[in-house]
């Protein structure tokens, strides 16, 4: 799965599964735009990337402004001179609460973060993957997108949009060499859980038959694949990693 020569976005690096995304995919020979909210964050990510020999640039984008977007694209083309592979990963869960609960704010919010992003970042990037022919577009879903998760509709209802629009998306452009996939985790070992409280975490948990939280590394190893060219037959799929949670 090697990725040399390659140059790779991926959003929400800066911790979790977009960090250890850009680690992995960096260890492989690619090249990576860390982008995240947090430039700090980012700017870790980045230095551990250059220190293996890579090149990394650490960029602040708002995913749900296309203004930052298209100027975070255009930068990422400027410095490392193409775009071959997008890591749509930045999403928030949003707050536990009953439907009766949720405020049309915090429904916009969530479904412009975790669905919305993704859209916009796919836009930015294809005009460049079609004139050369390639590309690879790894989206991160999520197991609440296929059985859908109580008390988190929003987070549901988006990630279950960022699976059609994969799947739609992909058989829209595969015969401009651009392959378009998704990865739907169960619960990650992430600062996301942070947004959860412990019984909703124990209900997550309670429902994967590994019975233990997920790594982001293990994550990563899905997504590397989906980025390298050994993913040669494979577009529109949605693979689980979710510890059996899903088996069909």
């Amino acid at each position: 799965m090697n990725l040399s020569n390659r140059v790779a976005i991926i959003t929400g690096a800066a911790q979790g599964i977009g960090e250890a995304t850009a680690l992995r995919m960096a260890g492989a020979g690619a090249d990576i735009a860390v982008v995240d909210l947090n430039l700090p964050g980012a700017e870790k990510v980045a230095e551990r990337i250059r220190a293996q020999g890579r090149r990394s640039l650490a960029i602040r984008c708002d995913v749900t402004c296309a203004a930052d977007i298209a100027q975070t694209a255009e930068r990422v083309l400027r410095e490392l001179g193409q775009i071959d592979i997008l890591i749509n990963n930045a999403g928030i869960a949003g707050r536990a609460a009953p439907i009766g609960e949720v405020t049309l704010e915090e429904w916009n919010h969530v479904l412009t973060l975790d669905l919305t992003s993704v859209f916009l970042w796919c836009k930015a990037v294809l005009p460049h993957m079609f004139e050369r022919g390639y590309g690879k577009i790894v989206n991160i879903a999520s197991m609440a997108g296929k059985e859908g998760n109580p008390n988190m509709i929003p987070y549901s209802a988006a990630k279950a949009g960022v699976i059609a629009l994969t799947k739609a998306l992909a058989k829209e452009v595969v015969s401009k060499g651009v392959y378009v996939n998704c990865v739907a985790p169960a619960v990650i070992a992430t600062p996301i859980l942070e947004q959860l409280s412990p019984e909703q975490i124990q209900y997550l948990i309670s429902k994967i038959p590994m019975g233990r939280l997920g790594r982001p590394e293990e994550v990563a190893a899905v997504v590397h694949f989906l980025a390298s060219d050994d993913a040669s037959f494979v577009t529109g799929q949605c693979y689980d990693a979710s510890g059996g949670r899903a088996t069909y």
